[in-house]
C-alpha cells in the first residue's frame, strides 16, 4: 500500500509539471516512477508526454511502444500513446479521433484536452481549439501547459501558447519529424476551414474575453474584495449607506427587499471587514478556480441572499450586516469540491476533507456559543446553500489514471 501510494504521488508531481509547463520535473518525476514499478503503462505513458515537451521525440516513441507493449489488449494508456504516435507522424486528424474517443471516457484529463487543443490547432480549427484550451485550465486548477507539444511547422503557424512560432523542424526529432509533407498533405493545408468551424466576430471576442479572464484566477475575488472595502469607506464618509443598506427585518417585511442584498457588502467595524476579506481570500480564491468564475459568483451570490432570507425568517425583528453567509457559502462549496472529488485527489484529497471539517466544526461552535453577536441563521442558511448549490455545479475530475 505505501508503494502504491508513493507511484501515485510520482504521477501527480509529473501531471502538475506538466501542466505547469515544466518538461524537466515532469521526466525526473516520471522516472522515480518507473524505477518503482517498471511495469505500470502510466508511468512510461507520463515518460512520454515529459519527452515530448522535451523534444527528445526518439524516447517519446520509445516510452509509446513501451506502453502498447504493456497493454497490449488496449486501454486508455495504449490508445493515448497511439495518439502520441500520430501527432509525432503529424497524422493530426486520426490523432485528434483518438484522443476524442478518450476524452469521451476519461473527460477529466486535463493533459488529453490540452493535446487536443493542439490537434485542433494543427487542423486550422483555432476556435474549438481555444475552447479545448480552456477546459484543460480549467481541469489542471489554471495550468497551460506551454511548451508541451512540438511547433507547428506551418510558417508562421500559431503555436499552443498562442505564440507564432516560425516553421523550423527540431533538432534531434525522429524522421517521422523530418519528413517532407506528402502530396495529399499539401493538399490538405490548402483547404480551406470549413465555415462551421470558422469563429464569427462576437465568437472571437468571446475566447478573447476568456482567455482574458483566465490569466488572472483570482479576479472574481479580488473584485469582491475591492467592492466590500469600497462600500465600507464610503458608509464611513456616507452613514447613510449603511442606514439604507442594512438588513433590518422590519423594514424588509414592509417592502424593502432589497436590504438583504445590499447588506451582503456593509460591515460594522475594520475588524468586521477585515476578518471577512481575509476568509474571503484564502477561501474564495480555491473555489474560484475549482469552480470557474461565473459559477463561483453564482454560490457566492445566492448563497449570501438564501443566508439573509433564513436570518429573516428565523429572526424576525433583528438586524444584520455582512458578507459572512456568502462566505460560509464558499466554504460549503469548497467542502463538496473536495469530498465529490476525494478519489481523484487520493492523499490530498483526505487531508483536506479533514481540515475542511476542522474549520467547520470550529466555525460552528463560535456562531453557537453563549453571548456571541452573530446572525447564526444567515450563517447556517449561506452554508447549506453553497452546500445544496456546489453540488448542482460541482465540476467532477473522475480522473481514472489518478
Amino acid at each position: 500500500m505505501e508503494a502504491q501510494t508513493d507511484i501515485q504521488t510520482y504521477l501527480e508531481r509529473g501531471r502538475t509539471a506538466l501542466a505547469q509547463g515544466q518538461g524537466r520535473e515532469a521526466a525526473i518525476a516520471y522516472a522515480h516512477g518507473a524505477q518503482m514499478e517498471p511495469t505500470n503503462p502510466m508511468v512510461h505513458l507520463g515518460l512520454a508526454e515529459a519527452n515530448l515537451a522535451l523534444g527528445n521525440y526518439g524516447v517519446v516513441q520509445v516510452a509509446c511502444r513501451r506502453v502498447q507493449e504493456l497493454q497490449p489488449q488496449g486501454g486508455i494508456e495504449n490508445r493515448t500513446a497511439q495518439a502520441l504516435l500520430d501527432l509525432l507522424d503529424r497524422r493530426y486528424e486520426r490523432a485528434l479521433q483518438n484522443v476524442d474517443s478518450i476524452i469521451s471516457e476519461d473527460p477529466g484529463n486535463a493533459y488529453l484536452h490540452a493535446m487536443r487543443s493542439y490537434l485542433l490547432r494543427a487542423l486550422g480549427q483555432d476556435y474549438d481549439a481555444n475552447l479545448a484550451r480552456a477546459r484543460a485550465a480549467r481541469l489542471s486548477y489554471g495550468g497551460r501547459f506551454d511548451n508541451c507539444f512540438p511547433p507547428l511547422e506551418t510558417t508562421y503557424a500559431s503555436g499552443y501558447n498562442g505564440r507564432s512560432i516560425p516553421a523550423a523542424p527540431s533538432q534531434g526529432a525522429e524522421p517521422a519529424l523530418e519528413r517532407s509533407d506528402t502530396t495529399a498533405e499539401r493538399e490538405r493545408e490548402r483547404e480551406p476551414v470549413p465555415a462551421w468551424s470558422r469563429p464569427n466576430r462576437m465568437q472571437r471576442q468571446v475566447i478573447r474575453t476568456r482567455f482574458m479572464l483566465s490569466r488572472y484566477p483570482g479576479l472574481v475575488t479580488n473584485t469582491l474584495i475591492v467592492i466590500n472595502v469600497i462600500v465600507f469607506i464610503l458608509s464611513i464618509l456616507f452613514p447613510i449607506v449603511t442606514a439604507f443598506g442594512v438588513q433590518q427585518n422590519d423594514l424588509v417585511m414592509q417592502g424593502q427587499y432589497w436590504r438583504i442584498f445590499t447588506a451582503m457588502f456593509l460591515h460594522a467595524n475594520i475588524l468586521h471587514i477585515g476578518l471577512n476579506m481575509l476568509s474571503l481570500f484564502f477561501i474564495g480564491r480555491p473555489v474560484e478556480l475549482f469552480f470557474g468564475k461565473v459559477r463561483y459568483l453564482v454560490i457566492y451570490l445566492l448563497s449570501g441572499i438564501i443566508g439573509g432570507l433564513a436570518f429573516l425568517f428565523l429572526s424576525p425583528g433583528a438586524t444584520a450586516l455582512g458578507a459572512s453567509g456568502a462566505i460560509f457559502g464558499v466554504f460549503g462549496a469548497l467542502g463538496v469540491f473536495y469530498i465529490v472529488n476525494r478519489r481523484s485527489l487520493g492523499i490530498y484529497g483526505r487531508g483536506a476533507i479533514g481540515n475542511w471539517l476542522f474549520w467547520l466544526g470550529l466555525n460552528l461552535v463560535f456562531d453557537f456559543a453563549p453571548g456571541s453577536d452573530i446572525a447564526v441563521w444567515g450563517h447556517l442558511g449561506g452554508l447549506i446553500a453553497g452546500i445544496i448549490l456546489a453540488f448542482l455545479l460541482n465540476p467532477r475530475l473522475d480522473r481514472r489514471r489518478a
